[in-house]
């Protein structure tokens, strides 16, 4: 298999569009909202949480976010929009949560991780299994791999 074959290649259930949604959505929302609320979500809040030139990365994370969010939507590109959004929420965690952690303890860190814990493991979960059947990558796959319905489509034997 080529390395664009599995780039677009999806191991994962029909119900993976599930986890896409909410991914996507979350992403795409978050991102523009970075520029909706600039001061409580975008460059104020990245000098608050000490984020080196703020006045850079805020918009740029949130383009990234929009960006890799709809592309994750679409189920278009699916592990390479992945992949800046596992960073994106490594740094939110290591930025945000260590430090309430340090301050405050385990189970106030563990309640205010759980959205951002959410987002890693549904990422990630995109990332390890692809987007599912429902989506633009299975459809470049199936074009490029014709005859190869092995795995960007449910088994249908049962």
């Amino acid at each position: 298999m080529t390395r664009l074959n599995r780039l677009f290649f999806t191991s994962a259930p029909p119900a993976a569009l599930l986890i896409r949604l909410a991914v996507g959505a979350i992403f795409l929302s978050e991102g523009i909202q970075k520029f909706l609320f600039p001061d409580a979500l975008g460059v104020g809040r990245f000098v608050k949480i000490g984020i080196p030139f703020p006045q850079v990365m805020g918009p740029f994370v949130g383009v990234v976010e929009m960006l890799c969010g709809l592309l994750i939507l679409l189920g278009l590109l699916t592990r390479l929009a992945a992949v800046p959004l596992i960073i994106d929420m490594l740094v939110a965690i290591a930025t945000t949560k260590v430090p309430i952690f340090l301050q405050e303890g385990f189970w106030k860190m563990a309640h205010e991780a759980r959205t951002d814990w959410a987002m890693l493991l549904g990422t990630l979960f995109l990332l390890l299994t692809g987007p599912g059947p429902v989506a633009v990558d299975s459809r470049l796959y199936r074009k490029r791999v014709p005859g190869d319905e092995r795995h960007s489509q449910p088994d249908r034997t049962c």
